[in-house]
């Protein structure tokens, strides 16, 4: 079954997770880590996304956001493009670094945003990468020093959630860490990772009881919050104003990422399209088509006609 439309507009907030082609690595070591860092805070400052939480694993990250006007997409391909062609040279690899299509629910704020924040900051405490939260509180990697004062990150949003907590930062960081103190007692909370009916009303057996009490409830696996909430995003994007960008936009979008691919990667934009036939080349265009299918929503006539190859052809890379 094809993959819906992103949902996206400017201010909305994102739960968004990257994760390594076939569960591996995305990182190898502090240069790498320092690296997709940068590459987040300067994608955030290019494009007006404000970045809430986030944390970045060995196999994969988890960011929370809220979209700026450039949109989600936009701002994931400048993280990703740029550090996965910089970490397959710096490593002396090739092919893909990251799953063809990073996973973005669309949250409602005021039910999730906090749950969600400690969830993602409590990733390297329940992964084992440090031991205890005092111990994350100088880990790096995650945006909890920075919540916690103890670094300042220019691009993340701190005060966003922390006026969740509390007026002053000093009560706000007391109630902070009293609410991660606590999360960190629950589970792996897999209702926070999706969207839907079931884990937005916090699992199949209230779900059961809803249609016992003849309740409606609205849901879309790509948002994460009430019936209510749903519809009125859905109702929003009525007419396709936001689920489905139209194709030009869609085809202006794939140009910039062939030109930004290209110049990443060394390779002639020119050369990609005219058919010059090395395996640099051909393989680019391989990786070009499925960004374009898989995440703009591109058809095979007009992916092929960007690369400027067959439709025939493009058909067969999928098929390989």
């Amino acid at each position: 079954m094809p993959r819906g439309a992103r949902l996206d507009t400017p201010g909305t907030l994102h739960h968004v997770m990257v994760r390594g082609i076939e569960r591996g690595a995305i990182v190898a070591d502090d240069e790498d880590r320092q690296d997709f860092v940068e590459r987040l805070a300067k994608a955030a400052s290019a494009t007006g996304t404000m970045i809430a939480a986030w944390s970045l694993m060995t196999n994969h990250a988890h960011l929370l956001l809220r979209s700026g006007n450039a949109g989600l997409p936009t701002f994931m391909r400048k993280v990703l493009t740029g550090y996965s062609v910089a970490f397959n040279r710096r490593h002396q690899r090739c092919g893909h670094l990251f799953q063809n299509r990073y996973k973005s629910i669309l949250c409602e704020a005021e039910s999730y945003l906090l749950k969600l924040v400690s969830y993602i900051h409590l990733n390297p405490l329940r992964a084992g990468l440090v031991g205890s939260l005092a111990e994350l509180e100088q880990y790096p990697w995650s945006g909890h020093a920075a919540l916690m004062g103890k670094v300042e990150l220019t691009w993340q949003d701190t005060d966003y959630a922390l006026r969740h907590f509390g007026r002053t930062a000093g009560s706000a960081r007391k109630a902070y860490l009293a609410f991660m103190q606590e999360q960190s007692l629950l589970g792996r909370q897999p209702e926070l990772t999706g969207g839907g009916l079931i884990r937005s009303a916090g699992g199949w057996s209230e779900v059961l009881s809803m249609r016992q009490r003849g309740e409606r409830q609205f849901s879309d696996e790509r948002i994460l919050g009430s019936g209510e909430f749903v519809e009125s995003v859905l109702g929003d994007v009525a007419g396709a104003v936001k689920t489905m960008v139209p194709v030009v936009s869609r085809q202006n979008e794939a140009t910039s990422v062939l030109a930004e691919f290209c110049t990443a990667s060394g390779l002639s934009a020119a050369a990609l399209q005219g058919g010059t036939r090395s395996e640099a080349y051909a393989k680019a265009r391989r990786i070009l088509a499925t960004r374009f299918v898989m995440e703009l929503g591109l058809n095979h006539a007009d992916t092929a006609r960007i690369l400027g190859v067959s439709r025939s052809a493009v058909s067969q890379m999928f098929r390989k």
